[in-house]
């Protein structure tokens, strides 16, 4: 308690600056899941992308992002164990934070493509089991969000093969394509918006005061639907057979329309990035403000002031324009060719696994959920499709993240350690 009376507003403000840093690199890499398949599809320039993520990025940390915060900062490590030494809590979740943002500048300034989920849970897991001791981690809640690093993905390939297969079915494989395409789109795009809207308005919206119950949700997630259809049909109202492009590619007229339903996968998706990626920025945040505003009283449950929500929000977006084209081209345009049509399954699947899991607190990995989706799109048109070499990159990426994050919380939770005392 005497370290947290001396020094808890000196370490309040390095917590503050290093989960601003951890939200600049979530903006500036796992972004690309968000953004990446629009830009590899064609549907959106880099600008564009950037522009449209900022914004709904920000909007799905703010007004989504607080079920998820709740599972990273109180659901990895048992915080009662830290009754006695609440300093100790401060130090890992600093150390969290900071290992969890020089990981990702490293990732970024290369392009890889990596998982912020796995380098802040591998970082807490370090500092707690290494720091702590091996009970002061929750391993149990540890399995879960392991294990939904492997359904998610596998969810998210499900549900894009079957979307991209009743594109194929209904639109595609057709006589005429671009006239059943003008037909059958406005239906997804109504999917779109009320499937967003739907689990935002049960699970994400509770923090800012608005309790809405199912039917009052329901009601709402329609009208947003029918608004995006609205928008869309006006865009697609505009688009015309153009038969010179038709004779080099069959479908591109059709591709067209599917890139004006893209603009709405997009903002669905890094809405839904925001709400779920956020956490691991600012969940750490918010265990070390309950603590050194409490006196170094623990809590396992505490509110989470809007403040810090905001923060996490700005950090993504700055992340975002100045550094997050760099991984958009990565990932866009490495796994498999991708054509508005293919882009919008993809993205429609994985933003409505990550939506979901946000609602129920589960810190999924937005990386591994997207890649999944994509590979359901590659499926559906055959193994030959998919760039197997990529793939082959990104998983070891993957494996290496988990071990660097905790190494570096281990390393910088004894120098804070060494410090404070």
């Amino acid at each position: 308690m005497e370290i947290i009376d001396q020094n808890g507003m000196i370490l309040l403000w390095l917590t503050i600056a290093f989960g601003f840093f951890m939200a600049w690199g979530v903006g500036a890499n796992d972004v690309a899941n968000a953004m990446g398949t629009s830009v590899g599809a064609g549907a959106l320039t880099i600008k564009q992308a950037v522009m449209i993520a900022a914004i709904f990025e920000f909007a799905g940390a703010y007004l989504a992002g607080g079920q998820v915060t709740s599972t990273i900062r109180r659901g990895i490590i048992d915080p009662i164990l830290f009754t006695e030494t609440p300093e100790l809590l401060v130090y890992g979740m600093i150390a969290s934070l900071l290992a969890a943002g020089i990981w990702l500048l490293v990732a970024s300034l290369n392009g890889w493509p990596v998982s912020t989920t796995h380098t802040i849970v591998g970082a807490i897991v370090g500092f707690g089991a290494v720091g702590i001791s091996v009970d002061a981690v929750s391993w149990g809640r540890v399995g879960t969000i392991v294990l939904s690093w492997l359904t998610s993905p596998l969810c998210a390939g499900i549900l894009s093969f079957i979307l991209f297969r009743s594109v194929q079915i209904l639109i595609l494989d057709t006589d005429e394509p671009f006239k059943r395409a003008k037909k059958y789109i406005p239906y997804y795009m109504f999917m779109v918006g009320f499937v967003m809207s739907m689990v935002t308005f049960l699970k994400g919206l509770s923090h800012v005061g608005l309790d809405l119950s199912i039917l009052e949700s329901s009601l709402y997630s329609v009208l947003i639907g029918l608004v995006v259809v609205a928008i869309g049909v006006t865009l697609q109202s505009k688009i015309i057979v153009d038969e010179y492009a038709d004779r080099d590619f069959h479908y591109a007229s059709v591709e067209k329309v599917f890139a004006v339903l893209m603009i709405f996968t997009a903002c669905g998706m890094a809405f839904a990035h925001g709400s779920n990626d956020v956490a691991n920025a600012i969940g750490p945040l918010a265990a070390v403000n309950s603590v050194i505003m409490s006196g170094g009283q623990i809590s396992s449950s505490a509110p989470i002031p809007v403040w810090i929500l905001f923060l996490g929000g700005a950090g993504i977006a700055t992340g975002l324009i100045m550094y997050g084209h760099k991984v958009i081209a990565t990932i866009g345009k490495g796994i498999t060719h991708l054509t508005p049509s293919r882009g919008f399954a993809a993205e429609l699947a994985a933003g409505t696994t990550v939506v979901l899991a946000s609602a129920t607190g589960m810190p999924i990995s937005t990386t591994h959920t997207l890649v999944g989706a994509v590979l359901g799109v590659g499926f559906a048109r055959g193994i030959a499709a998919i760039n197997l070499n990529v793939i082959r990159t990104i998983f070891i990426s993957w494996v290496i993240t988990l071990p660097a994050g905790a190494f570096l919380a281990i390393l910088i939770f004894y120098i804070l350690r060494g410090v404070f005392g």
